[in-house]
């Protein structure tokens, strides 16, 4: 029989750095928590759900089956849910009452629309599609089928307010996130929800008793809707089965979020919910913590702007995995511009082997056996707990050995270098702009069509002038390098001739 390769992450529930360790060999089941959708997604938010696509790829580059699921939350999720059962507004809610919110017919319509929005962020981050993306809004009746079954088991209880599950029928509460005792629930939150009928502080409602709620649903104990903690039990057992391989969301999620989910999924089915949790730490914006009120607070499209191609995208995505998930990591403008940079160097690297496959001389591979090896390191780094920033040194060392090869370098060379480099695609998701053989869907295709194109324009363009050149038809020459420039690329002589690519602006 084959041997599992090794792949150790931070284990949350252990407190230690450990194999993950799959039911079935070599198929990884996974579940990340996804967005609440009543905004824009930040770039915090991202670097969540970025360490769960880098999991996703390092599993797949090991040959290993996965199966991803992360969800929507389009309903459910209150303001003050950093408590364990608040009394807030729904987000989804107030954020239709806002000032944003005005343009927005009703609340369906606001949360169709921040879905949208977060797909296209998706897209533009270049991180793979999960296997499902369920929504909340969705699974309401398996909700509701869950609530009842906890009530028939005597671990949840009613009240004139709402149905709640009972922490002290569950005997592990607190594992996860160390808040297990009524007094340290009390100095962990700010506010419990004030109900007479309660019969622990920690216990958390499963349900809302709420009939003029905007968006409400017919329950056996009336019109309502969901708590927040339920939606993600549920979810993630519709997809994925009783038992996960592996639980991921930010450092925010593990209490009280994660914690109940542990608790509900493990009385429904009487078995372990997640053997491996993963979270991601907090993000800082030039050295503060990110909030509206510092003018730090930056979504994705205030980084990316309205640029169409990937580049922004990708050189985002790398300067967020810059550090390492489990380290708090502060991102400034000089990281993203020195992603930028990097971002360019692997587009630079790729063309240059592209080029040379197509016109490169014969020849031996003289450059295989230098990037086999510095691919492995890549992928050694990402193995123990996604060290991101020794495997992205690694994949920058190798677009170094690609650009000394040079234009010169053999087609057999050139053929290494773009497996090198679909490779670090694969694994990290920051080369681009090609699509990558074997791996549809990761949104690279329409760039690659349009660098054609370009290409179509821009090559015949410096042909003519370096004939006009040639000729001494300095004049003539001149004319088309302007021409040439006006399609907003770049241009450098060499020795070896002519090269350009497409300007990208910081």
């Amino acid at each position: 029989m084959s041997r599992q390769p090794t792949f150790k992450l931070h284990n949350t529930l252990t407190g230690a750095l450990e194999p993950v360790r799959t039911l079935e060999p070599e198929h990884l089941r996974m579940y990340g928590c996804g967005p609440t959708v009543y905004s824009y997604a930040h770039i915090g938010n991202f670097r969540s759900f970025l360490t769960a696509d880098l999991v996703l790829r390092t599993a797949l580059a090991l040959g290993w089956k996965t199966t991803y699921v992360t969800n929507i939350t389009d309903v459910g999720h209150l303001t003050a849910d950093d408590t364990i059962d608040p009394s807030g507004e729904d987000r989804m809610a107030r954020a239709l009452k806002s000032k944003e919110g005005e343009r927005f017919v009703n609340v369906w319509d606001l949360a169709r629309y921040y879905t949208q929005s977060f797909l296209k962020d998706w897209k533009r981050l270049n991180l793979l599609e999960p296997y499902a993306r369920p929504r909340a809004t969705e699974h309401v009746p398996e909700q509701i089928r869950a609530v009842e079954k906890l009530l028939a088991l005597g671990v949840a209880y009613e009240t004139s307010l709402g149905i709640y599950f009972s922490v002290p029928s569950f005997s592990q509460y607190g594992r996860l996130s160390g808040n297990a005792a009524a007094s340290d629930l009390r100095s962990a939150v700010r506010d419990v929800i004030v109900d007479d009928q309660k019969r622990d502080p920690r216990d958390f409602a499963l349900w809302k008793k709420d009939p003029g709620h905007l968006m409400q649903w017919h329950s056996p104990w009336g019109w309502g809707f969901p708590g927040w903690h339920i939606e993600c039990s549920v979810m993630a057992q519709a997809y994925l089965g009783p038992e996960i391989d592996l639980h991921s969301g930010g450092e925010d999620l593990i209490f009280p979020h994660h914690e109940c989910e542990i608790a509900q999924a493990e009385s429904l089915t009487g078995k372990p919910f997640a053997r491996h949790w993963v979270h991601t730490r907090f993000l800082q914006v030039e050295g503060q913590k990110m909030s509206k009120r510092l003018g730090n607070f930056l979504r994705v499209r205030d980084v990316i702007g309205s640029d169409p191609s990937l580049a922004k995208g990708l050189a985002l995505r790398l300067a967020l995995i810059a550090g390492q998930y489990r380290k708090p990591f502060n991102y400034t403008r000089a990281t993203f511009s020195d992603a930028l940079h990097h971002v360019r160097r692997f587009r630079d690297a790729y063309e240059m082997a592209a080029q040379a496959r197509r016109r490169g001389p014969g020849g031996p591979d003289a450059i295989g056996d230098r990037l086999e090896p510095i691919y492995q390191r890549a992928l050694g780094a990402m193995r123990h707990d996604l060290n991101t920033p020794a495997a992205i040194a690694a994949a920058l060392s190798g677009t170094k050995v690609i650009m000394q090869a040079g234009r010169q370098m053999t087609q057999a060379a050139a053929r290494a270098a773009m497996t090198f480099l679909n490779q670090i695609e694969a694994l990290l998701g920051v080369v681009g702009p090609k699509p990558i053989s074997g791996a549809p869907g990761h949104g690279l295709a329409p760039e690659a069509d349009a660098m054609s194109t370009l290409a179509s324009i821009i090559e015949p363009l410096i042909a003519a002038r370096q004939k006009a050149r040639m000729s001494r038809d300095f004049a003539k020459a001149d004319a088309l390098r302007d021409d040439i420039l006006s399609h907003n690329v770049e241009l450098q002589d060499t020795p070896q001739g002519t090269t350009w690519k497409p300007k990208v602006s910081p």
